[in-house]
């Protein structure tokens, strides 16, 4: 862990005791989650005006390493699993396999009135992800797909106006004239600027421009028992991005991006266009030096019309051995009810889960420079879900030894179709 990250970490763990909810209060409700220190005082926020309204329930933070799922599975395994815990939408099924997570159903069903309304204020696309074998093992918390950062200034320079929307995206094609013309490079062939880069996991953005291209990841998306690298669309989608380090040499390859970050060129006007989530918002804004908006991903020939991308929601959930679980569903409820959601929006540092808080002064007010601020709002509507599987992990090691083949131009697409794609279906169907 270099510097930085020390005085980062001792910076949270101070702000988390500073905020009352780091201490040992046998009589609190734990809540696990992972954050960064901006992201911690939004949450602490949320947990502030939790107990102003509840000042007979106390909430005791417990910050997630860096493997959140075996951390959890560590806590519950040695009979301490915290109350409340954040449920990421990749990992969540392998707790609800084991009945680690309780069916939030048991709840809502007391509350009819109240479930309707959250049902009527929030996004089926996002509320069904957490939905595995009929229960409601978490409520989303937060929309966090992928999309585009643009630079303002490059895209002016270079006559390019990105679209506002995702229902009128554009196509690979115009995507790819966009960053070729937006790529510079000098005499000696040395780039100066990158038409786009890539801040998130590499195979995951490649398999957004897949289903962009007409073809769902894996079928069906929730308990799955095929992948479709096969899938002509899909592959030629994935073979599409993977294009634009190898062949047209828009976007740096895989040896360029161990020597600089994606969002260090980006922040430093030497890449054009960058694919990430909100999570990365607070990264460039406050920058007088960059000015920046957001636009939607591309569409391919077999795709669309409207552009989609990934469903990235992260939730709240209760454990099934909570000895407070009735204290742990009131914090739940009000973090990703309105009250909680009002907060998030007007924090600028999540994107809500309800429309109510969507459409909120407060959300707009926190991304005062963004003209092409429907890409947020309208982005849980236009998302698809990846993969929700109780054994992620095991596909996971194995997509990322295929792909990353494709990535790096060693293989083509179309030779995931093979034994990576036999191997992975092997793994889907004993799981279901």
């Amino acid at each position: 862990m270099d510097r930085r990250s020390l005085l980062r970490s001792a910076a949270l763990a101070a702000l988390l005791a500073a905020g009352g909810c780091a201490g040992g209060d046998d009589d609190a409700v734990t809540f696990f989650f992972q954050a960064r220190p901006e992201e911690a005082r939004a949450r602490l926020r949320i947990i502030d005006e939790f107990h102003r309204r509840r000042p007979d329930i106390r909430i005791r933070t417990i910050m997630s390493g860096p493997d959140p799922l075996q951390q959890m599975l560590t806590y519950c395994a040695g009979g301490k699993c915290p109350d409340v815990l954040m449920a990421w939408e990749l990992l969540y099924a392998g707790l609800a396999d084991r009945g680690v997570l309780v069916d939030l159903r048991e709840f809502l069903d007391r509350e009819p009135d109240y479930a309707a309304r959250l049902r009527a204020d929030g996004y089926a696309t996002l509320r069904d992800t957490f939905v595995w074998d009929g229960g409601q093992y978490a409520l989303p918390e937060q929309w966090s797909g992928v999309f585009l950062y643009y630079n303002r200034k490059l895209f002016a320079e270079a006559g390019i106006r990105p679209p506002a929307r995702w229902s009128a995206a554009w196509t690979f094609t115009e995507f790819l004239a966009a960053a070729r013309a937006l790529t510079h490079r000098d005499s000696d062939g040395r780039t100066g600027q990158w038409g786009f880069v890539d801040a998130w996991v590499p195979y995951f953005s490649a398999a957004c421009f897949g289903m962009n291209n007409g073809a769902e990841w894996f079928s069906p998306p929730v308990r799955p028992t095929s992948t479709n690298l096969g899938d002509p669309r899909f592959a030629a989608g994935f073979q599409f991005y993977a294009d634009l380090a190898v062949r047209h040499r828009v976007a740096p390859s895989v040896g360029d991006r161990q020597s600089v970050s994606a969002q260090d060129l980006f922040r430093g006007g030497r890449a054009a266009m960058l694919m990430g989530g909100h999570w990365l918002y607070s990264e460039f804004t406050g920058h007088d030096d960059l000015d920046f908006d957001v636009t939607v991903l591309p569409v391919g020939p077999d795709g669309g019309p409207g552009a989609i991308t990934d469903i990235g929601s992260t939730g709240l959930a209760i454990a099934a051995a909570s000895p407070r679980r009735e204290q742990a569903w009131e914090f739940v409820k009000f973090a990703t009810g309105p009250e909680g959601q009002a907060i998030i929006a007007e924090s600028g540092l999540f994107v809500p889960v309800l429309r109510s808080a969507m459409q909120s002064p407060g959300f707009a007010a926190a991304h005062p420079t963004l003209r092409n601020l429907e890409v947020f709002t309208e982005g849980p509507e236009n998302s698809r879900p990846l993969a929700v599987t109780p054994v992620w992990g095991k596909v996971e090691a194995l997509l990322e030894r295929g792909c990353n083949r494709v990535l790096r131009g060693a293989a083509t697409a179309d030779s995931l179709g093979g034994q990576t794609s036999a191997d992975i279906d092997q793994l889907l169907r004993a799981a279901v």
